[in-house]
């Protein structure tokens, strides 16, 4: 007698994914149609039809382990050339996002960063933080004289509090991490056929040049904004890594007045930045802010537009999209508020530009940002199985 396998459907699973905007999965009828027109589906067990039966069925513990719904990248020729509208394409993105959370370590973080809903949450961790920073050091209220950003949040101080809880997030989305490529290994009854590095290299060579999104035929315009984004991000890490290189490896003085009391204490004596670098650091830092901005109002307006085929963009999407785009804006808009001399609302900008780079960087395990590495592991796993598209 042949062997059976039992599945129970998750029903609250299933309403979760309904409310989060996947309610139109139950219009799905398996026609297939989804996976034939899908340019980056692999031959072998193509998606998305197998994860809309799926998560029709409330099948949560075969969707958690599943990689193939990273190999999706949102084209949406799915959505547009689906007959009865169950827009896979919007299904397979909450369900990534369902996968962020159900990984999450804590997974408390998950609900709070990760649920768009508990965003004000995530936002008051950094703004009570750095209050009580400021207050217990003395630098609560605005310095008088010339608008120097260090005057009001000493740079050492905002270093003892990323460096720190960057580790820990660091350490928290590996253990998350961790949990996807366990799954991912249980997913299947195939072995690899090929070595880690080789795959993963070939995977960071697609995603550099983010050449899977221009196989898509419906949505070709979104390789351009999310590059602008992704380098964008890169820029501004180079960027940061530098000034803190700069600061405690090399001990040149920060770019601030040498009569900042602060920097004085911390490394007094030390000589200043040579003005060539200076410059061309800003250039750098200016070009990377511009490039996220833009990028980030691609995305935003790509989303608006009219594309043949309506979507639902979910939330957690949106809050994604507006803290690029507020990360940029504040960052630029602090530099030139500092230019101009409108000394209160700079250093109100900069501390706003302080708690969305908190979001950003500290929350990076629970927000779509993690996408990026989600999927990066998952296109690996693929390429060692021998199961993804030639490119």
């Amino acid at each position: 007698m042949a062997d059976k396998t039992v599945f129970t459907p998750d029903m609250k699973f299933v309403r979760e994914l309904r409310e989060a905007g996947a309610d139109t999965m139950k219009k799905c009828y398996q026609c297939a149609t989804c996976s034939v027109v899908c340019p980056l589906s692999p031959d072998d067990k193509p998606f998305p039809r197998k994860e809309m039966v799926m998560a029709q069925w409330g099948l949560k513990d075969e969707l958690v382990k599943s990689a193939d719904i990273w190999l999706c990248h949102n084209c949406n020729d799915c959505s547009k050339y689906c007959p009865r509208g169950a827009k896979p394409g919007d299904v397979l993105s909450i369900l990534r996002k369902s996968v962020i959370q159900e990984n999450a370590f804590p997974k408390f973080m998950g609900k709070i960063a990760g649920d768009p809903k508990n965003i004000w949450q995530a936002l008051a961790i950094p703004v009570v933080l750095y209050i009580i920073v400021l207050a217990v050091t003395g630098h609560l209220g605005i310095p008088e004289g010339e608008v120097v950003f260090s005057k009001f949040f000493p740079v050492h101080y905002i270093d003892q509090i990323f460096v720190p809880l960057s580790a820990l997030a660091v350490l928290m989305f590996a253990i998350s991490i961790s949990r996807f490529w366990k799954n991912l290994g249980g997913s299947s009854e195939m072995k690899p056929k090929a070595a880690f590095l080789p795959s993963f290299i070939e995977t960071l060579k697609e995603i550099m040049t983010h050449a899977k999104f221009r196989k898509c035929d419906e949505s070709k315009d979104r390789a351009v904004a999310h590059m602008l984004v992704f380098y964008g991000f890169i820029g501004l890490a180079i960027t940061t890594a530098w000034a803190v290189f700069n600061l405690y490896v090399l001990q040149w003085e920060s770019p601030y007045p040498a009569n900042d009391p602060d920097i004085v204490a911390l490394f007094g004596g030390s000589e200043t930045v040579p003005m060539i670098i200076r410059v061309v650091f800003k250039i750098f830092a200016n070009i990377s802010a511009v490039a996220l901005l833009a990028g980030g109002g691609l995305v935003i307006a790509n989303r608006l537009k009219e594309r043949g085929v309506e979507t639902v963009t979910s939330t957690f999407d949106w809050v994604f999209a507006g803290m690029v785009l507020l990360v940029g804006a504040t960052g630029m808009l602090a530099q030139m508020f500092r230019v101009l001399d409108f000394a209160t609302i700079a250093y109100l900008t900069y501390f706003m530009h302080l708690v969305f780079v908190f979001y950003i960087i500290i929350y990076i395990p629970y927000s779509k940002l993690a996408h990026f590495v989600y999927r990066t592991v998952a296109i690996t796993y693929t390429k060692m199985l021998q199961r993804d598209v030639e490119m």
